[in-house]
């Protein structure tokens, strides 16, 4: 396994990893989870999908099996913030305003969205590797752009997982219950700084 991260303008660099990325949501968001939210017969692409977005994801033999979003929480884009602050301003009708705390709008904190990981990650140690690699991405892109905290907007079971590679994730706020897919969700919060040890894998 190994890691790419790359800006929204820069995906042609990565031939058809960024495609492939949003198959692969389309896949778990919209066909397993049935998520009501943009997307084709192929793809799932969303607004926050813009020239502010940045991404990491995960390759295996050069096949993408995992990845994630992220921008800034200064982010604007036509008439939209990030998701979490258009939530909480009641403009996102699946998630409820009140799942944010407080709203956010600092170079300092990134939000990070869409979080996937293929099914052919299988067992425990290979997905745990698959998360940091793709955690370690996200860290490094906010990082290097001066933030010092990450949210999303996750399942609570994540918490947990990252707290076991050594990220110090906390929730924020109140979780509540996805009519869509039945699983509860809720803020979370981490310092953008890399786990003390980040499990690596040769591709």
């Amino acid at each position: 396994m190994r890691n790419i991260t790359f800006a929204f303008l820069d995906q042609h660099r990565h031939g058809a990893a960024f495609h492939d990325f949003l198959r692969l949501r389309k896949s778990f968001f919209v066909d397993e989870l049935g998520w009501d939210i943009p997307h084709d017969d192929e793809v799932e692409m969303d607004q926050y999908d813009n020239p502010l977005a940045h991404y990491s994801l995960v390759l295996r033999g050069g096949a993408v099996i995992g990845g994630a979003r992220c921008m800034p929480t200064t982010a604007r884009w036509g008439n939209h913030t990030y998701m979490l602050r258009d939530a909480l301003r009641g403009g996102l009708r699946h998630i409820p305003p009140e799942v944010m705390p407080a709203d956010i709008a600092t170079p300092e904190v990134w939000e990070c969205t869409r979080l996937v990981m293929s099914h052919d990650v299988a067992g425990h140690a290979e997905r745990a590797t698959c998360l940091s690699l793709i955690v370690d991405g996200l860290v490094r892109v906010a990082r290097s752009r001066g933030a010092e905290a990450l949210v999303s907007l996750s399942p609570l079971p994540l918490m947990r997982g990252l707290r076991q590679l050594g990220f110090d994730a906390q929730r924020l706020g109140e979780p509540y219950l996805n009519e869509n897919d039945g699983r509860k969700y809720a803020v979370l919060q981490m310092s953008a700084t890399p786990a003390p040890e980040q499990l690596m894998a040769a591709e």
